[in-house]
């Protein structure tokens, strides 16, 4: 289908509903209506597998599907399952239920560099619970997080570091400070600038480029010489880099880790977990201040908590980890030949690890451009591609690949024209997808 016939009448529609009811039309900014080209946000209507359908009855190759969270496919058989059979025993009780014992103990089994873990429902409070604790335990106000990483939790102590800080006090803000990725030096500069007064160093381990030699190690030993808590987030490396994250594939242990996303395969299920020292300040064994973490109603639902347990066991079972790898190096190789084949191979640009793939695109000067990246969603879109990244998911088939090589192909014929005539304006279709962090909407 040629993109200026692909029309969305129902989706935009349902948009409009959305955005009548829901400040910014979604429950996540990054699913919003302005990360797609005008008038071309599906609204979607069921998803099976590495396929979702929108209400227009348009069928997709999705990728990132929820965000990274459902790495298994849409409506895995094993999952759901699962998810039945504790719905029909209850979700939620006056006490705990025997699977919270059950999930823990798998969990650990999994992830055997930590000692205990507390579940809860989003990757915010989990990170979050985690920089609690962290100041509780070191007496220290300062959280030093990572400046290359893109987002860690909805609470003030990250948001305000962001251009969407309205609402968070300048006072809040000057508690966290930053520090870059791979350099220990600058990082060992700010440790001794703040003395005692930084609680935790908080970071994905690894993101768009694997650590350099040595960093992560290298981070262990600044947080022990420097009295800190060595916090990893892994909501996206977790299960993506290896079943026991990116901590078990590297081989450095943080005192505190987040898990999410993948956890559950789009069920709500995230945990914090790390050393018992530490995680047993949130408990009732022990002589200290009692710290407030992670109480949450809905935190220990059985049904989430089934399919992490689920997921835990396809993941080791069938190798997914590896299939997600080799996925991605499919995909990955086919677009940078499409993209080559078309002579745009230095502008659409794929990053990142085989199982976390993102795409850049980039203008005449090879530079990040908004206006180039609508032109190149909205050519996939008409192609049948949902992909605001290239993340895969293990449902994926070798057609799947196939298809989208494609419909890249396709979108990098046009980008071609576009940089010949160095204006992508008449390809873009109205105004140009949005960054998700910005003042003014």
């Amino acid at each position: 289908m040629d993109s200026e016939d692909f029309q969305l009448p129902r989706s935009r529609a349902a948009n409009e509903r959305l955005h009548a009811l829901i400040p910014g039309g979604a429950h996540t900014y990054a699913k919003g209506d302005d990360q797609y080209p005008e008038n071309l946000a599906p609204v979607i209507s069921h998803g099976r597998g590495a396929h979702v359908w929108d209400i227009d009855g348009n069928r997709y190759v999705e990728y990132g599907s929820g965000l990274r969270s459902v790495s298994l496919g849409h409506a895995h058989p094993r999952v759901t399952e699962a998810v039945r059979r504790e719905i029909d025993r209850g979700s939620n009780f006056v006490r705990p239920s025997i699977v919270e014992a059950e999930a823990a103990e798998r969990f650990l089994a999994t992830v055997p560099t930590a000692e205990m873990v507390k579940f809860a429902k989003n990757g915010s409070d989990a990170t979050t619970a985690a920089v609690r604790l962290a100041r509780a335990v070191t007496g220290r106000r300062r959280v030093a997080l990572c400046a290359d990483h893109p987002f860690f939790s909805t609470d003030d102590w990250f948001i305000g570091t962001t251009p969407m800080s309205a609402g968070i006090p300048a006072s809040t803000n000057e508690l966290t400070v930053a520090f870059p990725y791979g350099d220990l030096a600058a990082t060992e500069e700010l440790l001794t600038r703040y003395q005692d007064d930084i609680a935790c160093l908080i970071l994905e381990p690894a993101t768009h480029s694997e650590p350099p030699p040595g960093y992560l190690a290298g981070l262990r030993e600044l947080a022990d010489r420097h009295g800190c808590v060595l916090i990893f987030d892994e909501m996206i490396t977790g299960f993506r880099w290896s079943e026991a994250g990116a901590q078990g594939l590297y081989g450095v242990v943080p005192d505190l880790s987040t898990f999410g996303k993948a956890l559950g395969n789009g069920f709500a299920v995230s945990a914090l977990a790390g050393r018992r020292e530490l995680m047993e300040r949130g408990g009732l064994r022990h002589s200290g201040e009692r710290v407030f973490l992670l109480s949450t109603t809905h935190g220990a639902e059985t049904h989430s908590l089934a399919a992490a347990m689920a997921v835990q066991t396809v993941y080791a079972e069938e190798g997914v980890t590896a299939r997600l790898h080799s996925l991605g190096e499919r995909l990955a190789a086919g677009v940078r030949d499409a993209a080559a084949g078309m002579g745009v191979g230095e502008h659409v640009v794929v990053r990142g690890r085989a199982s976390n793939l993102v795409f850049a695109t980039l203008d005449e000067n090879g530079q990040p451009s908004q206006e180039y990246r609508t032109l190149f969603l909205r050519r996939l879109l008409a192609a049948g591609v949902l992909a605001p990244s290239f993340v895969v998911s293990s449902a994926l088939t070798d057609a799947d690949i196939d298809h989208t090589v494609d419909a890249v192909a396709q979108a990098c014929a046009v980008y071609r024209k576009a940089l010949d005539a160095a204006d992508p304006t008449p390809w873009v279709g109205g105004r140009p997808v949005k960054p998700v962090f910005r003042p003014l909407a």
